[in-house]
């Protein structure tokens, strides 16, 4: 089977790359595939002939998103429906992501792909906008995957690397970490949810639409760190700090909480936060 991976340097297009060896992946660079040119994304598919786009590229930075919204929408929205609309035209599968940012946080109870949606700020309203698009040009063609606060062996580029390594840094240089204590989250390992797309493409059973992919459990950004530092054996100390939801006047869910409901009655399960965060540690830091 062909993929065309778009966004291979980021977190899960390179664990979906490091993975997987099974099948024939095509991952040009940006220089190669201009994501915000249908042009240039038309010639991709014409020269790859792919049976699955996956597209893993996002505008992702939060305060950029905010000053910059044209540019979110051109790559949040336009850029994915026009890739759904290339799969139509070729008989393709697609598969892109999206965030828990769609959601406004206003529950305590987790997420399933069917809750309403009601995003509080520019980045969730075009991944939102990005989802509606997918869904309302290429439906039968197109799998949207919602997943939350990934981390991965290849950080986040444009958030100056990824949370776990980022805070490591902290605890090495600093004299303590004020941590929010006020978002509960689903944190995500690349690795893992690249295991569970995988699963998912070959699943016999699978279904266009949405699906919900986390590590099980929740926790926020403050129980997150401490974890961190307990497994990596530091001495600091981490700090709560309850910021309400804002981060200077931006709103942010203050919980978004994922549940995995349609991936497991495929028998898709994803372990718990802790373990993955354990595996990733071990793996990177430990060995």
């Amino acid at each position: 089977m062909k993929i065309l991976l778009i966004g291979k340097t980021g977190q899960l297009g390179a664990s979906l790359l490091n993975l997987d060896s099974e099948h024939q992946w095509y991952a040009p660079n940006r220089a190669e595939l201009d994501l915000e040119s249908i042009d240039s994304c038309r010639q991709a598919m014409r020269q790859f002939q792919p049976d699955i786009v996956i597209n893993t590229a996002a505008f992702h930075n939060l305060p950029m998103c905010e000053s910059h919204p044209g540019r979110a929408f051109a790559v949040n929205c336009k850029s994915v429906r026009d890739l759904a609309l290339l799969c139509k035209e070729h008989d393709t599968l697609f598969i892109t992501f999206s965030s828990d940012y769609v959601f406004d946080g206003a529950t305590d109870v987790p997420y399933n792909e069917y809750s309403p949606t009601s995003p509080l700020q520019m980045y969730g309203i075009t991944r939102l906008a990005g989802e509606h698009a997918v869904m309302s040009v290429a439906p039968q063609h197109s799998i949207v995957i919602r997943t939350c606060g990934l981390y991965g062996t290849i950080g986040a580029a444009s958030k100056g690397g990824n949370f776990v390594d980022n805070r490591i840094k902290d605890a090495q240089h600093l004299p303590h970490i004020e941590m929010g204590c006020d978002q509960i989250v689903s944190p995500t390992s690349a690795l893992d949810l690249a295991k569970a797309v995988l699963t998912l493409i070959q699943h016999p059973k699978r279904k266009m639409g949405i699906y919900h992919l986390v590590n099980q459990g929740e926790c926020s950004w403050y129980e997150f760190t401490c974890k961190i530092i307990e497994l990596m054996k530091l001495d600091v100390k981490v700090v709560p700090i309850d910021r309400n939801g804002l981060s200077g006047d931006m709103r942010r869910p203050k919980y978004s909480v994922l549940a995995n409901i349609k991936a497991k009655k495929l028998g898709i399960n994803m372990q718990h936060w802790q373990d993955a965060l354990s595996e990733y540690i071990t793996a990177k830091y430990l060995n």
